[in-house]
């Protein structure tokens, strides 16, 4: 086994940061992955199957309740049958479809941000700010954005495959740079 460590640098508004990734990171970047990809799918699993799953109490009465800095907008949502019934499709299925995209590898970092995205939604419906500002609706999204970022899908994921597929004899990637930001 390789013991080679990585660098790391970025900047950001003029402020620079570094620092080393240790080999064994990619395990963890892998479990990561795979403990966020399970958790959703079978978050989702749950209630596809389940067939009672209705958004539209949460929507129109949980984040006032707790306070919700976003309630307004959350009853807003509430009180549309129509955007309702697109919840209560969106909220299992995209589950179940994030958590298989992230878990096999494919599509890692649009999974991973419409992953962030519910986290997001999820977060400030169930504001409860007695503990603290981080609970674990922020961990998650914080999880779902490493895994964006470091390329989770590329460690034994199927995006590594379709990243390096030839078209017109180049990689998907180098041929369509835009598809970065879905792969990976």
């Amino acid at each position: 086994m390789s013991t080679q460590e990585v660098a790391l640098r970025s900047t950001i508004g003029g402020v620079s940061v570094e620092g080393r990734l240790h080999t064994l990171s990619v395990w963890f970047i892998l479990a990561l992955r795979l403990m966020i990809g399970l958790a959703f799918f079978q978050s989702g699993l749950d209630k596809v199957l389940s067939g009672e799953f209705s958004a539209v109490g949460y929507l129109q009465n949980a984040p006032a309740a707790n306070g919700s800095p976003a309630a307004g907008l959350f009853a807003a949502m509430g009180e549309s049958a129509l955007f309702i019934d697109f919840v209560n499709v969106a909220v299992p299925w995209g589950e179940v479809l994030i958590g298989l995209g992230v878990i096999v590898g494919l599509l890692t970092r649009l999974a991973a941000f419409w992953g962030a995205f519910m986290m997001l939604m999820f977060y400030l419906g169930n504001w409860d700010i007695s503990h603290g500002y981080i609970n674990g609706d922020f961990a998650y999204m914080l999880v779902f954005l490493s895994v964006a970022a470091f390329g989770a899908g590329r460690i034994l994921g199927l995006d590594a495959y379709v990243e390096q597929y030839e078209i017109g004899g180049q990689p998907l990637v180098e041929r369509y740079p835009w598809t970065r930001y879905l792969l990976g």
